[in-house]
């Protein structure tokens, strides 16, 4: 049986974060480099469900608290939860590792989505 990754990262293809992923890309996540816009940005999610924006990583380490209590509060279903970084330049290990604990805390699939760098 396949092993289907629950954290998926979508970033602008060519963009800051997509080529530190494609460098050093950590296990179980799956990376969805989208088009840009002509503004390096990427489209909203066509599915899925936002259940927080950022305007950076670093808030994700500054607010882990808000990270669980969203995963936790949006409960079951069909739909991945959104959770929307505005700008990013970079992942770094820690931030990551705040949003794997929020992954752990559903079954449903979680998608980070950098919105643009930053």
């Amino acid at each position: 049986m396949a092993h289907e990754a629950r954290l998926i990262i979508q970033v602008a293809r060519g963009g800051a974060v997509a080529r530190q992923l494609e460098r050093d890309r950590p296990a179980d996540i799956a990376l969805d480099t989208r088009p840009a816009d002509e503004n390096g940005r990427i489209e909203p999610p066509e599915a899925g469900h936002v259940v927080l924006s950022v305007p950076s990583p670093e808030t994700l380490t500054r607010e882990p608290e808000e990270v669980r209590r969203v995963i936790d509060e949006a409960g079951a279903g069909p739909e991945p939860l959104v959770v929307v970084i505005e700008a990013a330049d970079e992942l770094r290990a820690e931030e990551l590792a705040v949003v794997f604990d929020a992954v752990e805390r559903t079954s449903r699939a979680v998608i980070l989505r950098v919105v643009g760098d930053g």
